[in-house]
């Protein structure tokens, strides 16, 4: 059977990921990733029509894939017909799996490419936006439903789990310790548990 090229393509993403998490985007060249990726210019080329072209479709798939994980959650919880112990059953899935977050990846490539100015603003972003959007409608969704009728800026509170994540990976990489990012999530838990125990007494 011909071969599609796709492995190849699959291996230059990885290799590209990996060196832009940990030298930045401007710092890593094209050599750079095909040498990684144990790969050829003329293969990185039959993929990928420049470094602005890989960067688009590298964050396209991460931003995909973590998408693709906050589904998971709401997976997990989709049963759970109590709107409270759904919300902290969510939170509990990502604290579970914290450790499985950090043992695959240093770092989160959203850092990465929104610290460069030559991405920044560019339709390399865009992609961003989406999956930070498609975190806050779930996660909201979920405070809704816990809170009730309730004062509280639950888009807010959304965004602070996905700016919780972004910052535990900043945290783990400066103390060398891949812990915060559970210690971190637990704190988020127990922030939305106790605002949700509140609103169901008043």
């Amino acid at each position: 059977m011909p071969r599609d090229g796709s492995a190849t393509r699959i291996r230059i993403l990885d290799a590209a990921e990996r060196l832009v998490i940990d030298s930045g985007y401007a710092a890593t060249s094209i050599d750079q990733v095909i040498a990684a990726a144990g790969s050829s210019k003329g293969s990185f080329f039959h993929h990928f029509s420049s470094k602005a072209d890989l960067a688009e479709q590298l964050v396209r798939r991460y931003a995909e894939a973590d998408v693709g994980v906050l589904q998971e959650g709401l997976d997990v919880v989709a049963g759970i017909d109590d709107p409270r112990a759904r919300l902290l059953a969510f939170m509990a899935h990502f604290e579970d799996h914290a450790d499985e977050v950090m043992g695959s990846q240093s770092s989160c490539l959203y850092v990465a490419v929104l610290t460069e100015r030559q991405l920044v603003g560019s339709d390399t972003a865009v992609p961003i936006l989406g999956a930070v959007r498609a975190w806050r409608q779930a996660v909201a969704d979920l405070l809704r439903g816990a809170l009730g009728d309730s004062d509280h800026d639950v888009d807010a509170l959304a965004d602070h789990l996905f700016v919780t994540f972004e910052g535990a990976f900043i945290l783990c990489r400066a103390t060398g310790d891949p812990g915060h990012m559970r210690r971190q999530l637990s704190a988020v838990r127990v922030l939305y548990e106790a605002l949700t125990s509140q609103s169901r007494s008043e």
